[in-house]
């Protein structure tokens, strides 16, 4: 098999490609480097694997790669991927999240790969509340630009798989963490916040519901459906490890021995949806994966992670303190 890997530089991405390289796989990586991109994630393989820097919506650049390189396997990472930027710009995730998958879905076909593993996310089924869970087949109902996006790039996979016979298989995770995730997401914001004893700011009450996967769990699942999986079908990734968002907060914070009075509460986020729950029976049955890592294992690790790599994420603080203004309003 050889694989190319769009947002390979990127955070699961990166992960995805690391674990390509222990398991002998040719693979390539593309990634246009945007602020979340970060080369450095890839330093331990970076001889190991072809890359090149390149915008996906770059049709001709995009078909000399695919002429280039003859992957037999895409899977396709790359995405602006952030609820809240796409709340303040949704501009960027309309171009990327859709336009750009359209233009390697083209090229893909041209090129008569043999699978194209089309990464989406939970977020495309809306949300749920108190009780339920999301079955692959459950309606798409998104709520914000993000999601939105999303599930056009979704809708296209399988579209490309309905009309053309493309062999898309669509992946839809549930909220990734652990290493090297760009610290503008709810877990590095506390660890990074609590570190320097700022406060730390969750939206609303912080009731809101995420079911949270490691990232290696996540990388792996895709590795398995690759192997296992059939076109056309769609495979939910969870973990059934949920936890409502001020409980992550106090699981950080209680890690790193700090102490909650660093808690502020801020006005919510626009259309927040108030729960994700994925059922992942299929992914049992058919694929014979489960998620490994527990929550409380996973966030030792990535509190641990952060902690020995901090000089990491502190080179990109004071981008992001502008940033955080913007988004909570200070």
């Amino acid at each position: 098999m050889k694989l190319l890997v769009t947002g390979g530089a990127g955070f699961i991405g990166s992960e995805f490609v690391r674990q390509a390289v222990d398991l002998g796989i040719e693979t390539v990586v593309v990634d246009k480097l945007t602020y979340a991109g970060d080369l450095e994630r890839l330093k331990d393989v970076k001889n190991k694997v072809k890359f090149y820097k390149a915008d996906i919506q770059n049709r001709e650049f995009m078909e000399y790669i695919f002429k280039q390189e003859q992957p037999d396997t895409v899977v396709h990472w790359a995405a602006e991927s952030h609820v809240d930027r796409s709340i303040l710009d949704a501009s960027p995730f309309i171009d990327t999240n859709v336009k750009g998958t359209q233009v390697l879905l083209d090229v893909a076909r041209s090129s008569n790969v043999e699978l194209f593993v089309n990464i989406a996310t939970d977020e495309v089924y809306g949300e749920l509340g108190e009780e339920g869970q999301f079955y692959e087949d459950t309606p798409l109902n998104p709520n914000s630009p993000y999601s939105v996006s999303k599930a056009s790039a979704d809708m296209l996979g399988r579209a490309y798989f309905r009309t053309y016979g493309l062999p898309v298989i669509t992946v839809r995770p549930s909220n990734n963490y652990g290493w090297w995730q760009y610290p503008e997401k709810l877990i590095p914001v506390v660890i990074l916040k609590a570190l320097h004893d700022e406060p730390i700011p969750v939206y609303g009450t912080g009731e809101n519901v995420r079911e949270w996967l490691f990232v290696s769990d996540c990388a792996e699942a895709v590795f398995r459906i690759i192997e296992k999986g059939k076109p056309g079908e769609i495979y939910n990734v969870g973990s059934g490890e949920e936890r409502r968002n001020i409980d992550v907060v106090r699981a950080v914070l209680d890690v790193l021995g700090k102490s909650e009075d660093l808690i502020e509460f801020v006005q919510d986020r626009p259309g927040h949806d108030f729960r994700y729950s994925l059922n992942t029976q299929k992914i049992e049955r058919e694929i014979g994966w489960k998620a490994k890592v527990k929550f409380e294992e996973g966030i030792e690790e990535t509190v641990k992670w952060y902690m020995e790599n901090v000089d990491w994420a502190l080179r990109k603080l004071d981008y992001l303190r502008d940033y955080w203004k913007k988004v909570y309003k200070k």
